[in-house]
This record gives C-alpha cells, structure tokens and sequence, in this order.
C-alpha cells in the first residue's frame, strides 16, 4: 500500500485517532481509579474505626500516655496495635481488631497531643503530622470520610484517614490511620497496563478489519477513475454513475457529469464555429471573387480595343463602377459586423421611438418609389436606443421590404406599438414571402432565401445579419414570420426604461 494513496492516509489517520482515543480514555480511567480505590480504602479503613467502640479509643489513648514518651512516640517495646487488646471494666479482653498492613495508627485528642497507638511493620517511624487546621477540619466532619495523600520527605506517599470519635456527643478526639499508596499504585499500573495491551490489540484488529472495509467503501471511488480514464476528446457522452449509495461519491459524481455536459457543449459550440467561420470565409470569398471577376473581364475587353469604342467604354466602366460599389458595400458590411463582434460602441440614451421613424419618413417614402407606405405610430413610446444605428435597423428592414414587393404594387406597413412590457416595431410587405424552410436561418450571414433577386440589388445577405446584432446591442429581439396569404412581417422588440 503505497503511503500517499487515499486508502494508507485514511487507515493511518483513523488509527492515530483511535490511539489517541485510547491514550486519553486510560489516563482518564487511571485517574477516576486511583480516586476510586483511595477513597475505596479510605472507607474500609473508617468503617473498621467505627467498629471499635469509642471507649476503647480512650482508654488506649490514655494507656499510651501513662507508659510513657516512649510509647507516644511509637517507639515502646510493647505490643502491636493488632495484638493488643482492650479489656472492659471486669477484666474481660475483647476480639483484636486488624488494620491494613503497613499501616500507622494515632490518636490526636481535644488537647492537640498526637499519640501514636500502633507502629505495625514499620518500626520506628513517626506517623505522619498534619496541620493543626486538617485536625480541627476533621474534627468538624461529619459522617464523610476524610482522607489526605502526602509526600513525605522520610517515607512514601502516604494516604492518611481522619475519623472523629465522640461518646454521648461529646467529642474525644480524632483518630489517624495512615499508609502507603505502593500497593494501591501497584494495582492501578497493573489496572493500566492491561488496558494498555488490550487497547494494542484491539487496534491490531481494527487494522486488519478497517483495510477490508476500506477496500470496499473505495471501489465507488475506484470505478469513477477507470470510467474518466476512457473519456477523450472524441468520446465525451460516457456519464459516471451518480447513485452508488455513498452521498460524497454521489455529489463528485453529478459535478463531473455537469463538466462533461459543459465540456461536450463547449466542443460542439467549437465545431459549429469552426463550420460557421469556414462557411463565412467561403461566402465571403464567394461574394468578393464575383465583382472582381466582372471588373477583370471589363478590364480584358478593354485591352482588347474597346476603349477606343465610345459605347462599350461607357458600358464597360459602368459595370465596372456597379461592381466596385457592391464590393465596397460588401466590405463595409463585413467591417460593420468584425466591429460588432470584437467590441461594439453603442451608447443607449432614452428618447421616442417614433419622433425618430417620423423623422426618417421622407427618406423612406423615397426609398419606396412607387410603393405604398402606412405609418401607424403610437406616440410618446419610450425606450434607450442609440438614434444611429437604430436608424441602420429601420432602414435595413424597410430596404429588405422594398426589395421583396413589386415596385407598383408594393404595400409596406411600418408600426410602433406597446407589446409585453416593452416597444415593439413592425415591418411587413405584401410580397411573395418566405419559405418556411428558410425562416430558421434567415438572420445567418451570407443566407439568401431568393440568390437571385438578392444579387440583383446588390445584396450579399448580410443585412438581417447586421440588423439582428444591433437590435441584440439594444437588449432587444427581433423575429420574422411569413404569412400564407403572401407577405412578410419582421418584428423587433425593444426594452423600455424602469420607471425612476
């Protein structure tokens, strides 16, 4: 198992963490049971001096004092606190009482005088001494047992039990029991030392337990990897599963699928661009060898003598002129639509629409010829448009209308209506109209429902092309329908301005 692969970073991390686990939870256990068992032994001791009746107590207390200093400091030659026994008034001995082992009794009585009453196994050495406050504290308590643990700078720690002792309320004195802890901190490292190795192999198993289990939790994780590695440029459907019961898997899994849709549709965008730019350079081609081919065989019949013939010079280079001025009509609408593209300038400043048509109707009634033309404008329509190229707009969709009716017959109706919020402008002839098949792509560069009559006009189908990115420009939409009963009707729509 490599040692930066998910699988060892989750296994080693997991068991750092339940070592550590288990390191806190043993001190914490050895420290509830070192309380435990000293409190424990605590008890024992004060349920064993609350055995023995309180008049014995005194009675041995006073023994000590008239044997002697020797006897009061522990060091008497007598017999121990566990054979010694009390004797009643009439003589009678009474069953010993035994302490822990290793353990000094005393008695500390109302005067302050501390008397040692038992030295069991550790001979000659003096019991430990409190403070005077420790002595009156426990000379206080009540029914609790009260226990000290002391560090002595002649012996061990030592745990030192106080019990107050009373005959018919009246308060005698307070008896100590004190010990060393050896023994009880035996016990508790042996206690620790045991959970210590069976929290080794508790982690041991969990090892050999947790690999398996983490094996199979990865395998979600490891068929997501095989599945993207078969995924190309040139295969982008394959989706990963996105329901293997594992929330995590399941969300990388959706996110993934949701990069390889933007991936296929941004490549798919890609390829249409790139068809699109290939088509436009071939009609752009297309469009410009035409009057340069006219131009070059003018130019031929020329040469040739022509122009010492007055009447084919002045055909020649009238043709010619035609040609140049569809070639640099074709050439601005090429830069017009680059500019559009790459960085448009437009500056939207709110006004009414129709004073600009109105403005514009002389030009085109003239435009039209012989041409029917109806206004029907809605005044006071308001919306943000830059006045020059919403003019190009206008005249473009008229040209289109005039170029597509007949020029006695023509009807071309040009209104200024409020529709969905916003201003919508119509332009709609009674032409011969389109064909449904050509309506999708008729605002496609370079597209011509009718070639023909197109060219005859001089027009390289640029202009709906150019119309529809101004009226984008302008936050607005622009669609066209074809009616059954001839004619067509273009519609723009135009954003108007949020009340202040």
């Amino acid at each position: 198992m490599k040692t930066n692969s998910l699988r060892f970073q989750l296994l080693a991390r997991s068991l750092l963490l339940m070592a550590g686990l288990l390191v806190i939870i043993g001190l914490f256990q050895y420290v509830f049971m070192r309380g435990f068992l000293y409190k424990n032994t605590a008890s024992s001791i004060q349920s064993q001096i609350l055995a023995i009746p309180p008049d014995a107590w005194e009675r041995s207390a006073w023994d000590i004092k008239d044997e002697g200093p020797d006897k009061m400091t522990g060091n008497a030659t007598g017999d121990a606190w566990g054979d010694r026994q009390f004797g009643d008034s009439h003589g009678r001995s009474r069953t010993p009482i035994f302490f822990l082992q290793d353990s000094i009794i005393a008695f500390y009585d109302t005067s302050g005088t501390l008397s040692v009453l038992s030295n069991a196994s550790i001979d000659g050495q003096a019991p430990p001494t409190l403070d005077e406050k420790d002595y009156q504290a426990a000379l206080g308590s009540k029914r609790e047992v009260t226990y000290k643990v002391m560090e002595q700078a002649t012996s061990n720690e030592q745990l030192i039990v106080l019990q107050p002792i009373k005959i018919r309320d009246q308060l005698l004195g307070v008896v100590q029991v004190s010990l060393e802890t050896k023994p009880l901190r035996d016990i508790l490292t042996r206690q620790l030392l045991t959970f210590l190795l069976i929290s080794l192999l508790a982690l041991i198993g969990g090892m050999l337990a947790f690999i398996s289990v983490l094996r199979k939790t990865l395998v979600p994780l490891s068929k997501m990897v095989e599945t993207v590695e078969q995924i190309d440029a040139g295969n982008l459907a394959i989706r990963l599963p996105s329901d293997q019961g594992q929330e995590e898997i399941d969300r990388l899994a959706d996110s993934f699928n949701g990069m390889l849709e933007r991936l296929e549709t941004s490549f798919e965008a890609e390829k249409e661009a790139k068809e699109r730019m290939r088509q436009f350079v071939a009609d752009a081609s297309h469009e410009l060898r035409t009057p340069l081919t006219s131009i070059h065989g003018f130019l031929e019949v020329l040469l040739r003598g022509a122009m010492n013939q007055p009447d084919k010079l002045n055909r020649s280079l009238t043709s010619m002129y035609t040609e140049s001025e569809r070639m640099k009509k074709l050439i601005q609408d090429l830069l017009q639509l680059a500019k559009l593209d790459r960085s448009p300038n437009v500056q939207l400043i709110e006004g009414e629409l129709d004073e600009i048509i109105k403005g514009m109707a002389p030009q085109l009634r003239l435009l039209a010829g012989d041409r029917k033309v109806s206004l029907k404008l809605t005044s006071n329509l308001r919306c943000r448009f830059d006045e020059d190229k919403m003019k190009q707009v206008i005249l473009n969709l008229f040209h289109n209308a005039v170029q597509h009716t007949d020029p006695e017959q023509g009807d071309i109706q040009v209104t200024l209506e409020n529709a969905s919020g916003g201003v919508e402008l119509s332009v709609r002839d009674n032409g011969s109209g389109i064909p449904s098949e050509h309506l999708p792509k008729l605002f496609d560069r370079f597209y011509r429902s009718d070639s023909s009559r197109t060219r005859k006009y001089g027009g390289a189908g640029l202009g709906l092309a150019i119309t529809k990115s101004l009226v984008e420009l302008h936050g607005g939409a622009i669609r066209v329908e074809s009616f059954a009963e001839g004619g067509t009707a273009f519609y723009v729509w135009f954003p108007q301005p949020c009340p202040e």
